[in-house]
């Protein structure tokens, strides 16, 4: 006969690597079909007469989708649960980003950016919400670490190793380069019904909107979207950014560290993830050092620019984290999901919307710097709500 203890007592660790690996890959799926697009665009916009605004929109769009999606990811994770949610999501991601390929004109091709954005957003609340399910409470904020540093690396791999590798070895056909990243993520899909774990199972009837009634779904977006648009929008215009300074040839360096840093920022997390998630000293530290982070880009110039905004990276990618795995510790397994779709939904919301907003701003004033302000002030304005956190596990409260 089993007792208490021999129940609860942790998995040995390699009962746990295939959850590790299937978590790893399904993050790296949240960001390689968004950051393939900027190596490839000059080669697509070739090919099929894209203008500026349609080149930038094979990036912004799968982005703003992030917000939009996240609905309807919640939605799917209380009527089909988070492991088929997630296997549908990476199915959709899948089929879009390869059709990216194989599309005769701009038109498809929006839409088929639009569909594969659709997939990521779903992907986004599911992974969260998947973890109560898969690993003991003690292990859900390594869980997150882990997808997080797939996410992470997916942006680096992305970027990095589309052009210099995967190009010249398909005979530099972006076509076949699209379909060469997205079709294996269907073998991820079909990967996740391989492990036999489900430790925590919803009771009573499911829940899928945002609880607006709960403070953390408006502030941790609210916090999300202070992270995430000064790392998309210092992206987005680091190139313009050393123009005006007259350094734009250490563009190419700048974005590799820039980017690289949100890597380092994972692997520190997946080290100190039980000690640090849950923390909210952690989270106002790392949200006021990136606002400095991103100041001391605007005020200074050259190699010392790219510093700060290197910092800034690294910064934002551990708040991103501490953030994003908050969820599965503070709410009751079935409430994770609308939690983490109503997080997205603000914060990625702001992401978009806020650095286009900078963005007008620097058009009008021709000054680009005016775009790193705005992005700035917002996050000033969020970051006393970091101050009003309440991370008190609510996991055995009754649902008001």
């Amino acid at each position: 006969m089993v007792d208490a203890k021999t129940t609860i007592a942790p998995p040995p660790p390699a009962s746990l690597l295939p959850v590790a690996v299937l978590l790893w890959l399904a993050g790296v799926y949240l960001r390689i079909p968004i950051l393939v697009a900027p190596p490839l665009a000059p080669f697509i916009s070739d090919d099929l007469g894209l203008n500026q605004a349609l080149t930038g929109a094979l990036t912004t769009l799968p982005i703003l989708m992030l917000a939009i999606g996240a609905m309807p990811g919640s939605l799917a994770i209380s009527r089909l649960g988070p492991r088929n949610t997630l296997a549908l999501a990476i199915t959709i991601m899948a089929l879009g980003s390869a059709a990216r390929g194989l599309v005769p004109d701009a038109v498809t091709l929006m839409v088929a950016s639009v569909v594969m954005g659709l997939g990521i957003a779903m992907m986004q609340p599911a992974l969260p919400a998947l973890l109560p399910r898969w690993l003991e409470p003690h292990h859900i904020a390594i869980g997150s670490a882990i997808y997080m540093n797939g996410m992470l690396m997916g942006e680096f791999i992305g970027a990095g190793v589309t052009l210099p590798v995967l190009m010249p070895l398909l005979d530099n056909n972006w076509q076949a380069t699209l379909l060469a990243w997205s079709l294996p993520a269907l073998l991820v899909a079909g990967a996740l019904f391989i492990p036999r774990r489900d430790l925590s199972r919803p009771t009573g009837p499911p829940a899928w909107l945002p609880d607006w009634h709960n403070p953390l779904t408006l502030k941790l977006g609210l916090l999300l979207g202070l992270s995430a648009s000064m790392f998309f929008g210092l992206n987005a215009y680091m190139g313009n950014l050393l123009e005006q300074q007259g350094h734009f040839e250490k563009l190419s360096e700048a974005l590799f560290w820039y980017n690289i840093a949100q890597v380092f920022a994972s692997l520190m997390m997946l080290k100190m993830a039980r000690q640090w998630v849950g923390r909210r000293n952690l989270i106002i530290w790392m949200a006021a050092l990136s606002i400095l982070g991103t100041a001391g880009t605007i005020v200074t110039e050259g190699w010392w620019s790219i510093a700060f905004a290197t910092f800034m990276s690294f910064v934002a990618g551990i708040l991103l984290i501490l953030l994003i795995a908050l969820p599965p510790l503070v709410v009751r397994s079935e409430d994770t999901g609308r939690l983490s779709a109503g997080t997205f939904l603000v914060g990625y919301t702001v992401a978009f919307s806020v650095p286009m907003l900078g963005g007008v701003l620097a058009d009008w004033t021709g000054d680009i710097r005016h775009a790193l302000m705005i992005m700035v002030g917002y996050s000033l304005l969020v970051l006393p709500l970091a101050f009003t956190l309440d991370l008190t596990n609510k996991k055995g409260q009754p649902e008001g």
